[in-house]
């Protein structure tokens, strides 16, 4: 009810639902900053809820999946530092900063309008980005490392660089979380729905990722699994994996 009253809103306020067909560059190109937030201020929504219930059709998507890291204990320790790799619109980020009140949040973001809008009104650090490298964040420095809906757009060699560097910066004891499309995701009810509505031009979207890849490889690296969870995107679902590094 509320998402079909949302959408006759933004019709009567003469937008449509804002997305490009361009998915095969950064956040900017699939969600246009300027568009996206005069619409979610049309219907007095936050971005974050407007790209949830309208955008994605998965209200409380969002704030499920911090509940659900909540209840794994992410943010039990008090993180005093977070960095979130594509954070695009925030939607994670702002609630991140409802559960913890870290010290540094830096964020690794490629679209330069969302993140200048992420550090004016978050105050975060905008590290500079190349080639799915972390440089500028120091060895063992992080409390908390997060991605979402990250790894399910990237190419399988983007997404296993970016494991490897989300292993360096973390500190012992720290927390590493993001989600992947896992086999997990991929009944064949959920395949036959990404070829009838997945259309054609996604290039490397949506991409799957093996989870006992991914648990092999972080167990490399010193980081155990330590939870897992299903969270909603539109019509599918990707599969959130919290590690812990050792300390």
């Amino acid at each position: 009810m509320l998402k079909s009253g949302i959408r006759r809103l933004l019709g009567r306020a003469g937008f449509d639902i804002v997305r490009s067909t361009n998915n095969r560059g950064g956040v900017d190109d699939f969600l246009p900053f300027e568009a996206t937030a005069r619409a979610a201020r049309s219907v007095g929504l936050s971005v974050g809820d407007y790209i949830d219930e309208v955008m994605n059709g998965t209200p409380g998507a969002t704030q499920s999946t911090i509940d659900e890291l909540r209840a794994l204990g992410v943010f039990a320790a008090a993180p005093d530092t977070v960095l979130e790799i594509g954070p695009g619109s925030g939607r994670y980020l702002e609630r991140t900063l409802k559960e913890c009140s870290p010290g540094r949040y830096e964020i690794y973001e490629t679209a330069a309008p969302w993140a200048d809008y992420l550090v004016d009104t978050f105050k975060v650090v905008a590290q500079p980005t190349a080639e799915c490298s972390l440089a500028p964040t120091p060895d063992n420095s992080v409390d908390v490392v997060q991605a979402h809906k990250v790894f399910n757009t990237v190419t399988f060699l983007s997404a296993s660089r970016y494991f490897f560097e989300m292993a360096r910066v973390t500190r012992p004891g720290g927390r590493i979380v993001f989600d992947v499309m896992t086999e997990t995701c991929l009944d064949p009810a959920t395949m036959r729905a990404w070829v009838a509505k997945g259309g054609d031009g996604h290039d490397s979207y949506p991409a799957a990722m093996p989870r006992q890849a991914c648990v092999d490889l972080f167990a490399a690296l010193g980081c155990g699994l330590e939870g897992s969870f299903l969270a909603p995107m539109g019509f599918a679902s990707t599969e959130v994996l919290v590690f812990g590094k050792e300390a």
